[in-house]
């Protein structure tokens, strides 16, 4: 596991395609920006756990 310490509106680029931004730092909540192409699934650890195991994709949805 790397570790690495970002501020707010600092970047991380993995891989040539998805960038992870710190929108905001706020006591112990992190808000995280990331820029990923639309085949790359991006999801929760919870929210993994949860998801039913299907042969689809999960649905991307805007809240």
């Amino acid at each position: 596991m790397l570790i690495l310490s970002r501020r707010a509106s600092e970047k991380l680029t993995i891989g040539n395609n998805v960038t992870i931004t710190v929108c905001k730092v706020k006591g112990d909540e992190v808000k995280l920006g990331i820029d990923a192409p639309a085949d790359v699934v991006v999801m929760r650890d919870d929210a993994v756990a949860q998801a039913p195991k299907t042969k689809n994709k999960p649905r991307v949805t805007s809240p």
